[in-house]
């Protein structure tokens, strides 16, 4: 009586188990072709393509370890620089020895010092992935952000660097200057420069087609730059304007900056929903979170460097709001993102949380603003 139904299940899972080997047969027949071609050519060519086989071999390891271990990652960063204990705005001269200029000391930029330390995490502590010659080429041919691998480190970077470029324009325009009628600093404007060049340069490319310099070379002299400025800063020879306004301008740069990346996670969030699936959410939600890394180092030392302002119109408190508003949205690591609905019960909903924390953020820097225009 019950052998129709035995029958019935054992062919279903005949016919499983023929389509799993169809489609295995059909990844594997590309490998076994090109096994059959290498056992038939002569010992030159062989070597020639082991070796090239050994190369690629070596490069992909390269690369996966390049995108997967996160060197020197670490959310309470700006911990370690104990800015609390500076007590001297940037630019404020601290001592002056002898009546002679080189005597001098000033207190430096601590938004300077973290936005080339940030940098330095890019490009020299680790591989900037957005220009390697595999990312570029993607799986085959499929642009690595639009799977749902090997990009979380190359979006996070590359949030970090929207923070640190936006910081580069303030430094050169306002703070490394005397109003907007004194002479731009140097070494500023180099680093601007430095870090606006384009995230994807590799040593060679078709558009225009020639050599180039990579995109790390450019952005390791910025962190040059900027660390010249800080030196001549500690000597008084440099500028640091660290006046209310100059600091409400940078905050409301920022607060601009995130309400940017809010809006494209709930543009993501909302038309995107597909849980698991969605193979852009990974790399909208590590961008996001590396602008609020890099901000949250940033903030740190613009605490610093603007501490007679900060005490002047007693912001001590709001801005310990706004770090422990960082503090918390740096504590979201998931291992996989999901985009789920907003009003879903059984997947998360990672950008809506991550977006929820920025606005948050965002609000603190405008309360900070109100009260600077006080």
């Amino acid at each position: 009586m019950l052998d129709p139904i035995v029958n019935f299940f054992t062919r279903i899972f005949q016919w499983i188990g023929r389509g799993i080997g169809f489609v295995v047969g059909i990844i594997l027949w590309p490998f076994m072709w090109a096994g059959r071609w290498y056992g038939q050519r002569g010992w030159i060519l062989k070597a020639v393509v082991g070796l090239a086989v050994l190369v690629l071999i070596g490069l992909y390891a390269n690369f996966f370890y390049a995108t997967q271990w996160w060197n020197n990652f670490e959310p309470n960063y700006p911990d370690k620089y104990t800015f609390e204990t500076r007590n001297v705005s940037a630019g404020e001269q601290v001592s002056a020895g002898a009546g002679t200029d080189t005597a001098k000391t000033c207190g430096n930029s601590a938004i300077a010092q973290v936005a080339a330390d940030l940098t330095d995490f890019n490009v020299n502590q680790n591989a900037w992935i957005s220009s390697m010659i595999l990312y570029k080429l993607g799986l085959f041919g499929i642009d690595w952000d639009h799977t749902p691998w090997m990009d979380n480190k190359a979006s996070f970077q590359r949030g970090i660097n929207q923070a640190v470029r936006r910081t580069a324009t303030e430094l050169a325009d306002n703070l490394g200057r005397v109003r907007t009628t004194s002479q731009i600093d140097s070494d500023l404007q180099d680093a601007r420069g430095n870090l606006q060049f384009d995230e994807y340069t590799w040593y060679f490319g078709l558009n225009p087609f020639g050599p180039k310099t990579p995109t790390p070379s450019y952005y390791r002299d910025a962190v040059r730059k900027l660390r010249s400025f800080n030196a001549r800063l500690a000597t008084c020879q440099a500028t640091f304007d660290a006046r209310a306004d100059n600091l409400k301008q940078y905050i409301d740069r920022i607060s601009s900056d995130i309400g940017s990346t809010s809006a494209i996670l709930k543009e993501r969030a909302e038309n995107h929903n597909n849980g698991w699936f969605d193979t852009r959410a990974d790399d909208r939600f590590w961008f996001a979170y590396g602008q609020l890394y890099a901000y949250y180092g940033l903030m740190k030392g613009a605490q610093a460097d603007f501490d007679d302002v900060i005490k002047e119109k007693h912001l001590q408190n709001l801005w310990e709001t706004m770090d422990a508003q960082f503090v918390s949205a740096l504590r979201i690591q998931p291992f996989i993102i999901a985009n789920g609905r907003e009003d879903g019960w059984l997947l998360p909903t990672h950008l809506t949380t991550m977006g929820f924390y920025i606005l948050r953020v965002r609000s603190n820097m405008v309360e900070i603003s109100n009260v600077l225009t006080q």
